[in-house]
């Protein structure tokens, strides 16, 4: 495996995430008026953080990652204890069924029933968001080259907050192609979509054939609902021709900015490589040392 790609994984969606955090829930035309086109880590903004500032996506990816690496294994319920510990932080950031999730474990929930229970309780529309396909993609790098099994770990780490099917079984898309971005599979999306086959839900799968294609679906939306999300950042990411052109693109569109720009920064980086993120980026984030350690321990995993 290039380790350049395997570390532009996690620093691909560390990159998006901090870009995309200040403009969060605004419109593309409010970000062109703001800031013509915004490349640049910028401060203050939706959550009045620094520049720099990653969210609960890179913090939840954060704990998978220390979790694989010091227990050398995915564990479900270690990743659980993990994302509770971090709740318990009050993040400024978290999402609503995550939220709900994290705080049903701390009252007692198992690791696979917190999350059944939360989308049992919600109504469509409200039951099916992208708060864990944004911190999923970690878990492709040390399982790249299995793929049963990567899809498996991809599907449970889902169901601890999010068990949707059109969460789950995004999240192992996602994973399935970024593994195959890193074992340079040819046409990894397909490739994806074909290792799942009838058993992801047909609005997901509908939603990325065309971008597999090389198609760009008309609109691409940018709402925290998984399947848009997934659509876009996988279109950005699989079509630029740079990692800085991939995220600057999925954050400049507006809506759940961080979210997707960190998905379109995984697949960038596991596309073109640590080494092709721009250095005034990785600079910005104070993290960026612990990650590039952590990333450098999750390859030799692989």
């Amino acid at each position: 495996m290039d380790s350049d790609r395997a570390r532009g994984v996690l620093l691909g969606l560390a990159c998006g995430d901090a870009l995309g955090r200040p403009v969060e829930f605004k419109s593309a035309s409010a970000i062109s008026t703001e800031h013509g086109r915004l490349d640049e880590m910028v401060g203050e903004g939706t959550w009045n953080q620094p520049a720099g500032t990653i969210t609960d996506d890179t913090e939840q990816a954060l704990c998978i990652v220390r979790s694989l690496v010091e227990l050398q294994e995915f564990d479900p319920a270690d990743i659980a204890r993990r994302f509770v510990a971090w709740y318990d932080t009050e993040p400024f950031d978290i999402g609503g069924m995550t939220a709900r999730s994290l705080s049903r474990l701390k009252h007692g929930d198992a690791w696979d029933e917190a999350g059944r229970h939360v989308w049992e309780q919600s109504r469509e529309g409200q039951n099916a968001g992208n708060g864990s396909v944004m911190r999923c993609p970690p878990l492709a790098v040390p399982y790249a080259s299995d793929w049963d099994r990567l899809a498996a770990v991809s599907r449970q780490s889902s169901q601890i907050t999010h068990a949707d099917p059109r969460c789950t079984y995004g999240c192992a898309i996602l994973n399935l192609t970024i593994a195959g971005l890193l074992e340079n599979t040819d046409a990894p999306l397909q490739a994806a979509l074909d290792d799942v086959d009838s058993d992801a839900p047909d609005e997901l799968v509908t939603a990325l054939e065309p971008v597999a294609r090389g198609e760009t679906p008309s609109p691409l939306e940018t709402s925290g609902y998984v399947v848009h999300s997934l659509q876009t950042a996988l279109h950005d990411s699989l079509v630029a021709d740079s990692a800085e052109e991939a995220i600057v693109t999925a954050v400049n569109r507006g809506g759940d900015t961080d979210t997707i720009g960190a998905i379109a920064g995984a697949v960038a980086g596991a596309r073109f490589g640590a080494s092709q993120l721009p250095e005034r980026w990785l600079s910005a984030i104070n993290e960026v040392r612990e990650i590039k350690s952590l990333a450098s321990q999750l390859t030799s995993l692989s």
